[in-house]
């Protein structure tokens, strides 16, 4: 049996990363940006304040209960947006976020060690541009030991279910499409409260357990 493991939400807390990159770059830097108004001076010596081009404040608007970012953090479009995470930031937010619990993958690592001769394990995330060399930064930062990895995107989702029988994820859209044939377990997150989910657990320590009662 093949069981598929979801970085985002499982073995990565991107949701904390996202938030502090933001905060940083987009939010204080702005901000910065404001106060830093600059003057022109004329021969007469009076001064007269430049006007800044654009005047758009960049803030939270509310506590992450989806993963719809942008319906969370204002940015002034759908393609800033995009940059943020996938372009400009991919690195600092895939490659640098910690991992959902401190001990997260020594506990990964050890259900590999204990369960490889029954489960094949496979990482699997929903990536987009260079959040692709990121998140395989984050594993290898992290020491994690398992030997096969499939990215996939909202077009190639299909062939992720392929890969696997029993998806392991916090992601609400795939729990709530569920290819028939498969199962899922549900990763507790604040995203995801609202989903029921046959198996559930909090913390990767309890898939062992969670596993004998799947057949």
């Amino acid at each position: 049996m093949r069981i598929g493991i979801d970085i985002n939400g499982v073995l990565r807390d991107t949701i904390t990363k996202f938030d502090q990159i933001y905060d940083k770059f987009m939010v204080e830097s702005n901000n910065l940006t404001l106060l830093n108004q600059t003057y022109e001076i004329d021969y007469s010596g009076n001064t007269e304040m430049i006007p800044i081009q654009e005047n758009f404040e960049y803030k939270k608007l509310s506590e992450v209960t989806s993963l719809e970012l942008d319906t969370h953090y204002l940015f002034k479009n759908k393609e800033e947006f995009y940059d943020f995470l996938y372009e400009e930031y991919a690195m600092e937010i895939f490659g640098h976020a910690p991992s959902t619990e401190m001990t997260t993958f020594n506990k990964l690592n050890e259900i590999y060690f204990d369960l490889r001769d029954k489960y094949d394990f496979v990482v699997v995330s929903n990536e987009i541009g260079r959040s692709k060399p990121a998140s395989l930064f984050f594993l290898s930062k992290f020491g994690c030991l398992l030997e096969k990895v499939v990215f996939f995107s909202d077009s190639t989702k299909k062939n992720m279910w392929n890969e696997i029988d029993i998806l392991l994820t916090a992601n609400p859209s795939l729990l709530l499409t569920v290819p028939k044939g498969k199962k899922v377990i549900r990763f507790e997150s604040v995203y995801n409260q609202e989903i029921d989910s046959e198996y559930e657990i909090k913390s990767i320590s309890e898939l062992t357990e969670i596993l004998k009662n799947i057949k």
